[in-house]
C-alpha cells in the first residue's frame, strides 16, 4: 500500500411500541462509547419544564426503556467469545445473535476501548444498535473489547499505529486485528448473510477507520464517527503541535493506566481536589510536573508526549489519513459542528477517502452537535442555542439506519447525495453533491482600527496601524467561564463576554448587518503578529453576536441580548508557524505571518447581528501554557515562563484578516 508522506493541513419481530417511541429511549439510554465519562452530564440544561413535566418524562422514558430491554431479552441471545488473533492474543467479544434462525442477517461490529458490558450473561446492553431501528429490523451485533482493554489481553497502545510494511505473518495492530475478528465471526457465528458493518464514535470511530484499511472483504459498509485522524494537528491531544492538557489528562487518567491483566472494572475517577481545573492545572505546571506529581510514570501514552514534542516519526506513524488511499468500503463519515475533540478527523478522513478513492460512495453528514451528541440527545438544542428540529433523529432515521440497510441487506432507499449538512443560524439541513457547495465565494473579513471589523481593506499605513496587549502565564485567558475540572463541550457555543472583558483579548467587532450572511465551507486566518518573547501561541476566534433585543432562550438563563455565541476558533503555537517538524524560534519585534485553519462550518449570520473576531495568546486549561520562552513547552521550569507583549497588525502593509466561504443568497 501506497503511503503518503505528509498530511494536508489545510483544513475534515415486532412489538407494539412505535419506532419514535424507541428512538428516544435509544437516545436516553445510549451509554456514549466514545469518550471520557465526564461526557454524560455536558449537553446543556434541558428546556425549561414544570418538575411534574419532567418527572412525567423520566417515567415514560423508563416505561420505553424497560419495554425494549424485555423485546431484546426476548427476540436476541447473547453468548461470549475469546477470539484469537493471529499472534495469539485473544480478544473478548460478546455476540447478540436474533433468536429466529428463519432467515439471514448481516453483522454489525463494534470494537471499543470502553468496555462492551454488561458483561453478566443475562444482562444486555439497551439498545444494541445505532439507534433501536436496528434492533427491530435484526442484525447479528458483534462488540469487542479491544487489544489490552476489560477482558481482552494483551497490551493497550493508545492509537496504535500499523504495524511497518511488510507485515509478517504474526505482526498484528488494529488492522489485522479488525481483520482476524471479521474472519472469526464469518466462520463461527451462523445465520449470517455474509455482509458486514461496522460503525464507532470517536476511539470506536477510529476503529472503524483501521477496519477500513486492507479491509476484509465482507465488511461492505464503514460509519466512522467523529474519529481522530492526526493526534497533533488537530484532534484529542493537539491542536496545531498545542498541547489539550485538561482534556488529555482527564482521558489518561481515566483509560489508559497501566493494568495488572483483564478486568470488568473501569480506570477510577481522578480526584482533582478542587472544583477549579484553573487552579489545578495553573498550581501543577507543566507536563513534565504533572507526570511527576500525579501519573509517577504510570500512564505511558503521557510519557510518549513528553518524549515527542514535535510532528516526528511517532505522530505521523499514528496519522490515519496516510493509510486512506485503498478504501473499498462504502463510508458514511458524520461529524459535530461543535465537537471539541474531533472535528478536524472526520472532516480530514472524509476529504482524503475522497480524493485517494475517486467513485467510491462517501458520503458525509454534519450537524450542530458536540461530540457524539448524535447518539445520545435529541439535538434540538445545544446550551443556550436552539436548532428547532431534533435533529439527531433526523440523522439516525434518515441518514444512519438506511445506510446500512441498503449496503447491508439489499432493502430500502438511500440517498447517496455526498453532503448532508445543517445550517446553524437558521437551522435546517441542506444536500450538495460536495463539500464546500459550487459557488462560495471566497471573502475577506479585516480587523480594523478602533476594534471595527470590515469587508473593506485598511487603507492606514505603517506600524502604528496595530493593537497590543500584555499576555501573562501566570493570569491565562479561561476557556470557559465555567468552573470545572474537565473539558466538558458546551465551551465552543459558549457566551463569550467574559472573554471580550479582559484587556489581554484583542476585540473586533462589525456593523450590524442589514442582510443575512451565510458562511459555508473552511474559514482561515491570517494575522500579522510580532512578539517580545520567542514563542506565542496565537488563537483566533469567530463570533456571532446576537443583537440587543434578541428573545430570552428557553434552554439557559443566559441574557440572549448581545450573546456572543463561539462559532469557530483555533490555535497556531507560534514555533510550529512554519513546519510542525522542525520548530523555531518567533523573533522579538519581528513582524510575522501567521496562518490558521479555524475549519469548516456552515453558519448563517442573519439580519441585525454582528460578527466579532478575538485574538488572544492563551486558551486554558483547554490547552497548555505557552511559556513564551523558545524551550521544551512539556518539560518547562517555573522561571521559564515570561510576560510577553503581543501586537497584532492591520495596516495595508499588514492585513490581518479571516477569509470565508460566502455562499450566494
Amino acid at each position: 500500500m501506497k503511503r503518503s508522506d505528509r498530511p494536508d493541513r489545510r483544513f475534515g419481530i415486532a412489538l407494539a411500541l412505535t419506532p419514535r417511541a424507541f428512538a428516544i429511549s435509544g437516545i436516553s439510554l445510549w451509554m456514549i462509547a466514545c469518550g471520557p465519562r465526564e461526557d454524560a452530564a455536558d449537553a446543556g440544561p434541558p428546556p425549561a419544564q414544570t418538575a411534574a413535566a419532567q418527572a412525567a418524562a423520566q417515567t415514560e422514558a423508563e416505561a420505553v426503556a424497560a419495554a425494549h430491554l424485555d423485546y431484546l431479552q426476548a427476540n436476541y441471545e447473547k453468548s461470549e467469545h475469546m477470539v484469537p488473533m493471529r499472534d495469539g492474543i485473544e480478544l473478548y467479544t460478546i455476540v447478540y445473535a436474533p433468536r429466529d434462525p428463519s432467515r439471514e442477517y448481516p453483522i454489525l461490529l463494534f470494537r471499543t476501548p470502553y468496555s462492551i458490558g454488561p458483561y453478566e450473561p443475562g444482562e444486555y446492553r439497551n439498545p444494541l444498535g445505532p439507534s433501536t431501528e436496528f434492533d427491530q429490523a435484526g442484525y447479528i451485533f458483534a462488540f469487542q473489547d479491544v487489544r489490552g482493554q476489560f477482558k481482552s489481553e494483551g497490551e493497550f497502545e493508545v492509537i496504535r499505529p500499523p504495524a511497518p510494511e511488510p507485515r509478517g505473518p504474526t505482526d498484528t495492530d488494529e488492522i489485522t486485528d479488525n481483520y482476524d475478528a471479521i474472519e472469526w465471526l464469518l466462520a463461527n457465528v451462523e445465520n449470517h448473510n455474509g455482509r458486514v458493518g461496522q460503525w464507532g464514535i470517536s476511539y470506536p470511530g477510529w476503529q472503524t477507520v483501521m477496519g477500513m484499511v486492507d479491509a476484509h472483504p465482507a465488511l461492505v459498509a464503514a460509519s466512522p464517527q467523529a474519529s481522530p485522524s492526526d493526534m497533533f494537528i488537530g484532534d484529542d491531544w493537539h491542536h496545531n503541535g498545542a498541547f489539550r492538557i485538561m482534556y488529555a489528562f482527564s482521558w489518561l487518567s481515566g483509560n489508559a493506566r497501566r493494568r495488572d491483566g483483564p478486568t470488568e472494572t473501569p480506570g477510577a475517577r481522578f480526584d482533582y481536589g478542587t472544583p477549579s481545573g484553573y487552579d489545578f492545572f495553573l498550581n501543577a505546571g507543566s507536563a513534565a510536573t504533572v507526570d511527576e506529581l500525579y501519573f509517577h510514570g504510570d500512564v505511558p501514552a503521557w510519557r510518549d508526549f513528553i518524549e515527542h514534542p514535535d510532528y516526528d516519526e511517532f505522530w505521523q506513524r499514528q496519522n490515519a489519513l496516510r493509510y486512506l488511499d485503498d478504501v473499498r468500503t462504502a463510508t458514511l463519515n458524520v461529524a459535530g459542528w461543535f465537537d471539541t475533540e474531533d472535528f478536524y478527523g472526520p472532516m480530514s478522513i472524509y476529504r482524503t477517502v475522497e480524493a485517494e478513492n475517486p467513485g467510491l460512495e462517501n458520503t458525509l453528514v454534519v450537524g450542530p452537535w458536540l461530540h457524539g451528541g448524535w447518539a445520545r440527545m435529541e439535538g434540538d438544542f445545544l446550551g443556550c442555542i436552539a436548532f428547532d428540529t431534533k435533529t439527531s433523529l433526523h440523522f439516525q432515521r434518515e441518514f444512519q439506519f438506511p445506510f446500512f440497510e441498503y449496503h447491508l441487506k439489499d432493502e430500502g432507499t438511500w440517498d447517496a447525495t455526498e453532503a448532508h449538512v445543517f445550517l446553524t443560524g437558521i437551522n435546517e439541513w441542506r444536500a450538495y453533491d460536495s463539500w464546500p457547495p459550487v459557488g462560495v465565494t471566497s471573502t475577506s473579513l479585516y480587523l480594523g482600527s478602533d476594534g471595527t471589523l470590515s469587508f473593506e481593506p485598511p487603507t492606514q499605513t505603517g506600524d502604528s496601524a496595530a493593537d497590543s496587549y500584555v499576555s501573562d502565564p501566570a493570569n491565562p485567558v479561561p476557556f470557559s467561564a465555567e468552573e470545572r475540572t474537565t473539558l466538558g463541550h458546551l465551551w465552543k457555543v459558549e457566551d463569550q463576554r467574559f472573554a471580550s472583558e479582559r484587556p489581554d483579548v484583542l476585540v473586533y467587532r462589525s456593523e450590524p448587518l442589514e442582510e443575512d450572511l451565510t458562511i459555508a465551507g473552511p474559514i482561515g486566518a491570517e494575522v500579522f503578529v510580532s512578539t517580545t518573547g520567542t514563542d506565542a501561541d496565537w488563537i483566533v476566534k469567530l463570533i456571532d453576536v446576537y443583537p440587543d433585543d434578541a428573545p430570552a432562550s428557553p434552554n439557559c438563563d443566559v441574557p440572549m441580548g448581545g450573546y456572543q455565541m463561539h462559532l469557530a476558533g483555533e490555535i497556531m503555537r507560534g514555533r510550529f508557524r512554519n513546519d510542525l517538524e522542525n520548530p523555531e524560534p518567533m523573533v522579538p519585534g519581528e513582524v510575522t505571518r501567521i496562518e490558521i485553519d479555524l475549519r469548516d462550518r456552515f453558519h448563517t449570520f442573519k439580519a441585525g447581528h454582528r460578527l466579532m473576531v478575538h485574538v488572544q495568546s492563551s486558551w486554558f486549561p483547554a490547552y497548555d501554557r505557552n511559556p513564551q520562552t523558545f524551550v521544551d513547552t512539556y518539560r518547562a521550569s517555573p522561571g521559564d515562563y515570561e510576560i510577553a507583549t503581543q501586537t497584532v497588525y492591520r495596516s495595508a502593509e499588514h492585513r490581518s484578516r479571516l477569509v470565508l466561504g460566502v455562499l450566494p443568497r
